[in-house]
């Protein structure tokens, strides 16, 4: 049985937070398209969520100021 527990808290952000993953993935070089993406290897995989991640602690770092 298959458990996904990658989910978004908010429906209308589902939009918005796919294309902050393709951007993110753009930056990084990672050629990732709309839909399934198993072909990529793991570390394509992990460069994209790392780069996620670092504009996030950006964008909170710069609300902070």
């Amino acid at each position: 049985m298959k458990s996904n527990s990658n989910q978004i808290n908010v429906p209308e952000a589902r939009q918005a937070m796919d294309k902050f993953k393709m951007q993110a993935a753009s930056e990084v070089g990672v050629n990732l398209k709309q839909g399934y993406n198993g072909d990529l290897t793991s570390r394509e995989a992990g460069s994209v969520g790392g780069q996620m991640v670092k504009k996030m602690i950006e964008a909170y770092e710069q609300g902070m100021q």
